[in-house]
Order: structure tokens, then C-alpha cells, then sequence
């Protein structure tokens, strides 16, 4: 029986272990840990990777959310249109600011937000529209901007599953007024721990955003704004500018194993299981392979016990948890994100998988599935 986890950041560390404790080794001969020389020079090479004039970096993917809903005064009494097919720091980035996450459906073959629901969702209380990137592909952007447009409101991108995914040539982060990233160790640009980014071309919201992370104070003790203590530590910036330079071949690497894993679940003829829609016009990077199944918790347990590790992006959708029952919303409400719910699982895809281990993962779900 193989063992092959959902992900193998050990496989992906020893690739680059020498190269990264160099970096880190800089750092502690520095002893400068909180933002400095280090961070900026991140900040820089991730502002040109993700083409785009600013790249601020700050503690979190939840903080890069809410620091990017605080600057354009996101408050009590207003609405956010989002998805309820997410992580929960997109909705309690919203809540936090005590506004309201309004939620859309999603669409079912690529479990992004159901642009043609969008601006039926509109109301005199929006402020802004935040779409997710899900899973590695993009969004409908070209709609949600003509959208916005129309009804003057910003956009704020959740791209933390989205580092180097584009839509038609243009990268995630970098579309709406305001992109938010997560650098969590899972994500295909994942730090040694917590660490995000916003981006943007606007010049004066950088200078607003890299204030607000720093308790709003500019120059040092002084304090236009409340802010909030979100800084990206310079370890952190340390791990992530090494990686950066490999990032673009752990996505592709990524995208070969997802055109695998489709070619092998054809040869097998799953026909039990709903294979990942790709956008022609998008680049999708796969932070996750996520496939619709049928029986899938049934399957999940067939390949824990196979050695397989898998994941289920999200049991419980984010309009059904217990935390958001002020909403007031209820089952059947948002019909593809609670079938999404019951019957997406995600697979391993990391970069360092191998043509054997993707085999051995479809012949166990075919196996399943036969019987």
C-alpha cells in the first residue's frame, strides 16, 4: 500500500533546503525580524510577479481581507456580496467590520461566484463585491468588473488560493481595486506560518494600507487612524522570497498532474466523478484538484484506508454555520454551493507527485467505484 499524503511540504523543502536556510540565516545575522530591508524587497518582487504597482504585505490572508474592507470604510449597516463557498475568513473579514456578507451562489463548474446572480444581489447597503478565486482558477472577472462599474462599487479580490492564476492575461490580485493573498504553509506559495498580501495600483490606498497595518500610525507615534498590529515578519518574507523564484514551476508542475489525473480518470472510466471545469481563457495553478463524486464521504474513507489523503473545501458552507445564523439564511437557499458541499473532494496535486502515485490514486477510486 502506498502513502501519499494530500500535500508534501517535506518533499518540496528538501528541493530547496539549502537555498532556504541560507535566507533565514540572513535574517538571524540581521536580527531585524519585523518588517525592514527584507520585507520590502519581497514586497517588490511580489509586486512584479503579480503585475501590479503595489504588494503590501501584512500577518495574514485574513488580515490582507480585512485590512482591504477597513480602507474602504467597510462598516456597520453596509453589505458585502460574496460566496458562501469558501474559507471563513471571507465572510469574517465582513463581520468583523460589523457589516453584512451578502451571499450569491456559486456556479457549478467552477464553484465560483454565479456571476449572472451578481446584481440582483445589489442593494442601496452595498459597498463592495468580493469574489473568490477558488481552488487556484479565477473568477468571472470580466463580468463582476462590468458590474461594479455599473453600480460604482469596489472590488476586492480574494485571491489566497490564487498566487499566479490569471484570467485572460491578467493575474489574480490585480483586477479589482483590491487583491488579498494567504501565505499559509498549504497554499502553493505557503510561508514557515501565517503571512498575507494585498495589492493594488492605487497609490494612495497602499499608502493608507501600509499605515493601517502598522496601528494606522504614520510617521512612527503617530496616529491618524485606528489600525491593526499586521506586520509580515521578515523570516516569513525570508521563506516566501526564496520560494517566489520557484513558484512558477511548482504551478506548472501542478497543472501537469491535474491534465494527468484527467487523462488517467478517462482511461479509467470513472464515470461516477465530476472532473475540474478549466476556463479556456484563464490560467489555473491548483492550489487544489478537486473532483464532485458520488457517495464522496464513503470514498474519502476508502482512501484514508488506501493510504491516499484527501480533503473535503468545505463540509459546511459558510451561510449554514452556526456563527452566521443572524443572517437568517437556511438550507436550500443556495442550492450548487450546498451540492458543492456534499460532494466536492479534493485530491493530492502538489508539485512533487509522481506519475505512479496519480495512478495508484485512480485505480483506487475505481476500485471503489466497481465494486
Amino acid at each position: 500500500m502506498m502513502k501519499i499524503p494530500l500535500l508534501d511540504l517535506v518533499a518540496q523543502h528538501q528541493t530547496i533546503r539549502e537555498e532556504m536556510m541560507a535566507a533565514v540565516t540572513r535574517v538571524f545575522d540581521t536580527q531585524q525580524f519585523v518588517m525592514g530591508a527584507g520585507v520590502e524587497a519581497f514586497e517588490r518582487d511580489a509586486a512584479q510577479y503579480c503585475n501590479v504597482k503595489h504588494a503590501i504585505g501584512c500577518a495574514s490572508g485574513s488580515d490582507a481581507l480585512l485590512l482591504a474592507l477597513m480602507v474602504l470604510g467597510v462598516g456597520p449597516g453596509d453589505e458585502v456580496i460574496t460566496t458562501a463557498y469558501s474559507f471563513f475568513a471571507t465572510a469574517s473579514a465582513i463581520t468583523r467590520l460589523d457589516a453584512k456578507p451578502v451571499f450569491v451562489d456559486i456556479a457549478r463548474d467552477d464553484f465560483n461566484l454565479n456571476v449572472e446572480l451578481l446584481e440582483r444581489a445589489i442593494t442601496p447597503k452595498t459597498r463592495a463585491i468580493l469574489p473568490v478565486h477558488l481552488y487556484g482558477q479565477c473568477a468571472r472577472m470580466d463580468v463582476i468588473l462590468e458590474v461594479a462599474a455599473r453600480h460604482d462599487l469596489p472590488v476586492v479580490e480574494d485571491a489566497a488560493q490564487a498566487v499566479g492564476a490569471e484570467f485572460r492575461g491578467r493575474r489574480a490580485g490585480t483586477m479589482g481595486l483590491i487583491g488579498a493573498f494567504s501565505f499559509f504553509p498549504s497554499k502553493n506559495l505557503g510561508g514557515a506560518g501565517d503571512g498575507g498580501m494585498m495589492t493594488t495600483g492605487d497609490d494612495e490606498l497602499a499608502a493608507k494600507l501600509r499605515m493601517l497595518r502598522v496601528h494606522g500610525m504614520e510617521p512612527k507615534y503617530y496616529h491618524q487612524v485606528v489600525g491593526i498590529n499586521s506586520r509580515l515578519d521578515a523570516l516569513q518574507a525570508a521563506v516566501l522570497g526564496v520560494k517566489l523564484r520557484h513558484l512558477d514551476q511548482w504551478s506548472e508542475a501542478r497543472r501537469a498532474n491535474a491534465a494527468r489525473y484527467d487523462r488517467l480518470f478517462v482511461e479509467a472510466g470513472v464515470e461516477e466523478i465530476v472532473l475540474p471545469k478549466v476556463h479556456a481563457d484563464g490560467r489555473h495553478i491548483f492550489n487544489q484538484y478537486t473532483i464532485r463524486c458520488e457517495r464522496r464521504d464513503e470514498l474519502k474513507a476508502q482512501l484514508q484506508n488506501a493510504g491516499v489523503g484527501t480533503e473535503i473545501y468545505y463540509p459546511v458552507p459558510l451561510h449554514l454555520q452556526e456563527c452566521f445564523a443572524f443572517l437568517g439564511c437556511k438550507a436550500g437557499d443556495l442550492p450548487e454551493t450546498e451540492s458543492a458541499a456534499g460532494e466536492c473532494l479534493s485530491l493530492p496535486i502538489y508539485a512533487e507527485l509522481n506519475a505512479e502515485q496519480q495512478q495508484y490514486v485512480v485505480e483506487q477510486i475505481a476500485k471503489f467505484y466497481r465494486g
